[in-house]
């Protein structure tokens, strides 16, 4: 295990913290991506995002020691606002996440206090763009915002964010009290483009051609998140796992097909499968080829998606089942409380 400080392309080395390196014949660079604030850096000690376990621990961490703050106070508007959770971007990570809160404020945590009511709690969806998931198509956009709404949520579109603080948002000049803030409206490519000296767009990504190397080097592959790869249109391929997946299995290819000095692989095209996203319990929005499903027939078609798409049957079995026990007991067992090292 090491900290990747940079790239000596020329040398073919990777440079490591501690001005150590290692060589390489060939380097695939699969960094991922980071959490975007559009220049408001200083926003991410307030509205953390969600990429990693320890983002989902710590917001966790951070929705019931709001919730456990509120039992003990007794001022109705300080109340309010611990009671308020701001999710910032409406694409699938901030709709799967507000459907998730609003039902842990409604199901899972039903009962677990005594001086207020947990489904009393505003979870606010903010989108900058005209609708939300902006990636599928209008009708499924528009069935996923009712569904929203009949859980209680407060979907707000065209709404940007102006400033975030410890205690409150600002969203189109209205200052809203809030102790929860989740971020989830964008995402920037890691700094490979700087270890490689690359000329990136806005967003960090690294231009690779249709065999997704870097043109002037073509023993250095990009991929997933970090890479700006086209299409046959010439649009950028989406920032999507099945994207990453399958360009993994292709460099894969054609690394060993370089080995064994057989011609090289056609070029790589992205097979679009479909998209999901899950809303809440038993409700899911589903763009497969010509097909648009929404409701518990694309739940069903999401869950099995991503069962199948795990390595070994006893992992799938094990999810199943787990699962199946989180859906009939409504998760009761999320009441964990991991504090920050210190």
């Amino acid at each position: 295990m090491a900290e990747v400080t940079g790239v000596d392309s020329q040398k073919k080395r990777v440079l490591l913290e501690g001005e150590r390196s290692i060589s390489y014949d060939y380097l695939i660079i699969a960094t991922g991506a980071r959490h975007s604030y559009f220049g408001n850096d200083d926003w991410a000690r307030f509205a953390p995002g969600l990429k990693s376990i320890a983002d989902a621990t710590d917001i966790r961490r951070r929705i019931l020691r709001a919730y456990e703050k509120a039992e003990l106070e007794q001022d109705a508007a300080k109340r309010a606002a611990l009671l308020t959770i701001v999710i910032v971007g409406a694409g699938p990570t901030g709709v799967e996440m507000a459907g998730s809160i609003a039902e842990l404020a409604r199901l899972a945590l039903k009962n677990e206090f005594r001086h207020f009511d947990p489904a009393s709690t505003c979870v606010i969806l903010a989108e900058a763009g005209p609708r939300i998931l902006p990636g599928f198509p209008e009708s499924l956009s528009a069935a996923a915002e009712k569904k929203l709404e009949r859980l209680g949520i407060d979907v707000r579109i065209s709404t940007r964010v102006e400033n975030i603080s410890a205690n409150s948002v600002r969203m189109n000049g209205v200052e809203i009290a809030a102790a929860t803030v989740i971020w989830a409206a964008g995402v920037a490519a890691s700094p490979a483009g700087n270890w490689l000296g690359a000329k990136t767009d806005p967003a960090g990504r690294v231009p690779v051609n249709q065999f997704l190397h870097v043109e002037s080097h073509p023993e250095i592959y990009v991929i997933g998140d970090t890479a700006l790869a086209k299409d046959a249109s010439g649009e950028p391929l989406p920032g999507l796992a099945p994207v990453a997946m399958q360009q993994g299995i292709y460099v894969a290819q054609q690394i060993a097909r370089e080995l064994r000095r057989m011609p090289n692989k056609a070029p790589f095209r992205y097979r679009d499968k479909g998209t999901l996203a899950t809303i809440g319990r038993a409700y899911a929005i589903a763009n497969i080829w010509k097909f648009r499903i929404a409701g518990p027939v694309a739940w069903l078609v999401w869950v099995f998606v991503h069962i199948m798409y795990l390595i070994g049957f006893r992992n799938r079995l094990i999810v199943m089942l787990d699962w199946i026990w989180a859906y009939v007991s409504y998760q009761r067992a999320v009441r964990l409380i991991v504090e920050e090292p210190t």
